[in-house]
């Protein structure tokens, strides 16, 4: 299998282990919900009556003072006291094993692919951190929205693009399924396809 780049027009061959392969729709959706499982905080947490600091010893005596009995400053009708049902840490992780997570991430470019949003540059490089001439330079390409997989970023890509809903800049170690899906187009340079293709088969 082979495509054309986009900016010189040579031919590149794509390794069919990684791009000719079925679209599994519930492994994708498995692969993508453990992503953004993966991204939640958890951290919301209430302390319950036997965590808030305080409260060793009766506020006043059981009898004789008018007011309602109390044993511990800590109750939760208290102000400052303990949370009855108290939220706790929660790891929302979901495991997805590196097998799975592969074959999720094959399929997606093999998708990609097929449907022709998948667009290869023999390089990308910014003579300018000017977010004018990123976007004239994506105009080129006659691509208006993108996620861009470089082999390693450079200062003048990200400083151009960083303000940019419409594109994104990664490098190959920071792909990950949600991104491959979020934007129209994926376009990949030479260096960084043959580097997923390593990653992946």
């Amino acid at each position: 299998m082979e495509l054309m780049t986009k900016d010189t027009g040579a031919s590149i061959k794509l390794n069919e282990a990684v791009f000719s392969c079925d679209y599994n729709e519930g492994l994708v959706h498995q692969a993508v919900v453990a992503h953004m499982n993966a991204a939640r905080s958890g951290n919301s947490a209430q302390k319950t009556r036997s965590e808030v600091s305080g409260g060793g010893a009766k506020p006043w005596r059981q009898k004789g003072t008018g007011r309602a009995r109390a044993g511990t400053i800590r109750s939760p009708i208290w102000r400052s006291g303990g949370v009855t049902f108290a939220a706790k840490k929660r790891n929302y992780e979901q495991k997805i094993n590196r097998k799975m997570y592969r074959a999720a991430m094959r399929s997606i470019f093999s998708e990609l692919q097929r449907q022709g949003h998948l667009i290869i540059l023999s390089d990308f490089q910014c003579s300018t951190p000017k977010t004018k001439a990123f976007l004239e330079q994506m105009k080129s390409y006659d691509v208006s929205e993108a996620l861009i997989i470089v082999k390693e970023l450079g200062e003048y890509e990200y400083l151009a693009s960083r303000n940019l809903n419409a594109f994104a800049l990664y490098d190959v170690t920071s792909i990950d399924p949600v991104s491959l899906l979020r934007y129209e187009n994926v376009v990949i340079t030479e260096e960084a396809l043959k580097a997923v293709e390593e990653r992946l088969q």
